[in-house]
């Protein structure tokens, strides 16, 4: 008689942690997929647009050198800050600006803390007055150099801090970085317009 021999089939069953494991990385995809539509919903219908700001207009109420080497200056800088966000309030905080001339620093600029409305802006006059600025007789050279060309440079950098909230989607904070040359006729005064406006990084 002929016998016959069966192997057993052993069944494995899943760990309940795996199974859990499972369930929470789905549920952790699920809900990265939805809030990523969501903030892509977001971005199309409010187009946030980014904060900036920008020289809008400057003037030279005065520029003399003397004899003995000492400059005096007094210049007149208007400084916007703009939100062209139709549904975004934004807000500037951080706010240093430095002027300066051939390399020396003339006056730090600053503002505290403001906000600027949905679609709107902000302006800040600053008047800068700097007297007695000692010169070297290279900086004296030049000096005379402009003022026979009739174009006079300052250098106007610095930066302020941003902040806009989108929606219910969070708020974005960045640095607007400001660095250009403000350029005036010193016959007159008169400001020589030239792009000057903030990057964000």
């Amino acid at each position: 008689m002929t016998r016959k021999f069966f192997h057993g089939a052993t069944q494995r069953t899943t760990h309940p942690l795996v199974w859990f494991a499972a369930v929470i990385c789905t549920v952790i995809a699920i809900a990265v997929i939805i809030a990523g539509i969501a903030v892509f919903a977001g971005y199309m219908i409010i187009h946030p647009r980014v904060p900036f700001v920008t020289v809008t207009s400057a003037h030279l109420d005065n520029f003399q050198n003397s004899v003995a080497g000492l400059l005096d200056t007094e210049i007149t800088i208007i400084v916007r800050a703009e939100n062209d966000n139709a549904k975004a309030h934004a807000s500037f905080s951080d706010t240093s600006f430095t002027l300066s001339f051939q390399g020396l620093n003339i006056a730090r600029l600053v503002a505290l803390p403001f906000d600027v409305k949905k679609n709107s802006s902000v302006d800040f006059h600053y008047l800068v007055q700097a007297s007695s600025i000692p010169l070297s007789p290279e900086q004296m050279d030049q000096i005379d150099i402009s003022l026979k060309r009739d174009k006079i440079s300052f250098n106007l950098k610095g930066n302020l801090r941003a902040r806009w909230r989108v929606g219910r989607l969070g708020s974005v904070k960045f640095w607007c970085h400001l660095n250009c040359h403000l350029r005036f006729h010193p016959s007159n005064g008169s400001y020589i317009h030239s792009p000057c406006s903030s990057r964000a990084k």
